[in-house]
């Protein structure tokens, strides 16, 4: 499944945009580019995301978008979906360490 999300990264003066498309295992393509045909729009101040792409921890993530400091928008069913996959693999991870 491919998914393709817009990337605004909010400045001071200034907002830069990019297109980022999800698709099969590790084929992530990034280019800086408005993303017309975005499904999924994702919102976040620069130096933030800065912080949470150096970290690159996904309960991180989920902290900023609960506290606001993240806003994704798209189709609910989209939003959803991905909510689902997420604690999916939170889970996955979770019993990983607990076998160990």
């Amino acid at each position: 499944m491919k998914l393709v999300l817009g990337l605004d990264l909010r400045a001071r003066g200034d907002t830069q945009q990019y297109r980022v498309e999800l698709g099969g295992r590790d084929v992530i393509k990034v280019t800086k580019d408005i993303a017309a045909d975005a499904r999924v729009r994702v919102e976040v101040h620069r130096a933030f995301f800065n912080e949470l792409a150096k970290d690159g921890r996904v309960a991180d993530w989920r902290e900023a978008f609960s506290y606001g400091q993240a806003k994704a928008t798209g189709p609910t069913q989209i939003l959803q979906l991905i909510e689902r996959v997420v604690d999916k693999q939170e889970e996955r991870a979770r019993t990983k360490r607990a076998r160990h």
